[in-house]
């Protein structure tokens, strides 16, 4: 199982960026598909979601409007879109899987690719 997260960078503010999560061993259908951040010196929050349909995405508040989170279930794979992006979007960014495998709940996740917004 794993997930690859790829398309981070540096970028300057008001700039774009679209970030892609490749998953192996799993299929995404069977999980809801998450994107968190950690910025430097904070926690990691979640940003973005959709759930196994695909349907009804979460946003977080700081970022609705300007991120846009995807998926194509053939590539099985995720995307984060991200617009007129700010200085305090820099952060580390990771693709998570969360659901149940096996009769147990399971959390992967993959292992982040920096974004970073110059002023």
């Amino acid at each position: 199982v794993q997930l690859v997260e790829s398309g981070g960078g540096m970028v300057e503010s008001g700039g774009s960026l679209r970030l892609s999560c490749e998953a192996s061993g799993f299929k995404i259908t069977d999980y809801h598909m998450k994107w968190f951040r950690q910025a430097p010196g904070k926690e990691r929050e979640s940003i973005a979601a959709t759930t196994r349909a695909g349907d009804k995405p979460f946003y977080v508040d700081s970022v609705k409007g300007r991120i846009t989170i995807s998926r194509d279930n053939l590539k099985n794979a995720i995307y984060l879109q991200m617009n007129d992006l700010k200085p305090e979007d820099t952060a580390v960014y990771y693709c998570n899987a969360a659901g149940v495998r096996a009769g147990e709940g399971v959390d992967y996740w993959g292992k982040g690719t920096l974004v970073t917004v110059s002023s």
